[in-house]
């Protein structure tokens, strides 16, 4: 048996978990810059509040509605997702991470008359450890185990956080309510397709034979997703989870920057972002795109858009050499009189990190000390919190960073936010 543990409405439990008083209100969490609402938790759902909408033209609904607004706050997230695996990891070594708030479980070592209490025992010590409520589905198969996870968590009072999905009957019943669009893996475009040949159920496509899933969906993908429906394992834990190609870091600025010092300052911190990321898959980058442009919806401006990219003299996850040369092209498509809007880097050509090309002329890269380093910088970084330690190229001040009005403490991450009870002594 396999088990999907999902956290519930992750980024909204995250913002409660140090304000008790925010339990059973409505809240709401709020993408970069503020512009749309990306999370909602189960008593804001019931209001009506629209999951992907612009916050300005919910804002007054919101307001209406006594609504707590946060905005995003990904080091407060990623540092609690960390705690929520590091329990589970406690639990069962046998772990898939598969995204900032859900785990793939391996339970085959648990017998099934222990399947209830086991699960029930990991839901609560999550809860207690980290402040995360999660739901945990249990089925034969990943795809099964998904569809439990959604049926537990769509309802959290029967099944009070934890749903086996084992018997034949209950197994027809649950694919039956289920959506093809709502299966994972499926996708909006196989779902259309789907859709026009009648089939608009889980259990109907799992009435299909392997013959017509070669020709009909995607051949060996569609094959091993119907064996899943019919509770045969196809997807192993860890399968799914590929090496990225391509890493970007990219975001709009709070407000319009019109100096290359300050876009310099920006694309160096995106840039940072980005090699870390390159670090935590152990790759290193053969080339490195930047991109800036001006506000597409202003029309009373001209739009102006500029794209930059290099191919490196070896492949690097070198944070200071990707900043070089970031800045090198930087310089070199900043335009004077354009008030930019957004900008971001993307590194390509990813090979793995001890499969690097040398160049006979590259001397940086063959430093252990700059390895060192830069891993030092990241495992400061993340346990300390988010730019603990950085590159001065980076700036101070960031008067350009992403507005963030109503932005929690970084609770978990940084010193001075840490909570604090009661009075300070004299």
């Amino acid at each position: 048996m396999k088990a999907i543990v999902d956290c519930n409405s992750f980024y909204a439990s995250c913002e409660q978990v140090f304000r008790p008083d925010w339990k059973g209100k409505p809240i709401v969490v709020l993408s970069n810059n503020d512009g749309c609402i990306i999370a909602r938790n189960d008593e804001a759902k019931r209001l009506g509040i629209v999951m992907g909408g612009p916050f300005f033209k919910a804002k007054d609904e919101i307001k209406a509605k006594n609504i707590t607004v946060c905005s995003s706050n990904y080091a407060l997230y990623g540092d609690l997702s960390r705690r929520v695996m590091e329990t589970l990891l406690y639990f069962n070594p046998e772990i898939e991470v598969y995204s900032v708030d859900e785990a793939f479980l391996d339970l085959q070592s648990i017998p099934t008359n222990c399947l209830k209490n086991y699960a029930t025992t990991v839901k609560d010590t999550v809860f207690q450890w980290t402040g995360i409520p999660v739901s945990i589905g249990i089925a034969a198969t990943k795809t099964l185990a998904k569809v439990a996870n959604r049926i537990c968590k769509k309802q959290k009072a029967k099944h009070n956080g934890v749903f086996i999905l084992s018997d034949v009957d209950e197994i027809n019943e649950a694919l039956d309510n289920t959506a093809i669009e709502d299966i994972w893996g499926v996708g909006r475009n196989n779902s259309k397709k789907l859709r026009f040949w009648g089939i608009d159920t889980a259990l109907k496509l799992s009435k299909k034979d392997t013959a017509w899933a070669k020709k009909h969906l995607g051949g060996v993908v569609g094959v091993r997703l119907i064996n899943e429906l019919n509770g045969i394992p196809c997807i192993e834990l860890g399968e799914g989870l590929e090496i990225k190609k391509m890493i970007a870091s990219t975001r709009s600025f709070g407000k319009p920057v019109t100096t290359l010092s300050d876009l310099k300052e920006a694309i160096a911190t995106y840039t940072a972002r980005a090699a870390e990321k390159l670090r935590l898959q152990e790759s290193a980058a053969g080339a490195i795109q930047v991109f800036f442009r001006s506000d597409k919806f202003d029309y009373a401006i001209p739009y102006h858009k500029n794209t930059q990219f290099s191919i490196l003299s070896s492949a690097t996850a070198n944070t200071n050499e990707l900043i070089l040369e970031a800045q090198k092209l930087t310089e070199k498509g900043f335009q004077s009189g354009v008030a930019y809007k957004k900008a971001g880097v993307c590194l390509f050509m990813l090979v793995p990190e001890n499969a690097i090309q040398k160049n006979l002329f590259d001397t940086v890269e063959a430093n252990p000390q700059v390895v060192k380093l830069n891993k030092t910088m990241d495992m400061l970084n993340r346990k300390l919190g988010r730019d603990t330690v950085k590159f001065a190229s980076v700036g101070l001040t960031q008067d350009w960073k992403t507005r963030c009005e109503e932005r929690s403490p970084e609770y978990t991450t940084k010193w001075k936010d840490l909570p604090r009870i009661g009075k300070r002594a004299k």
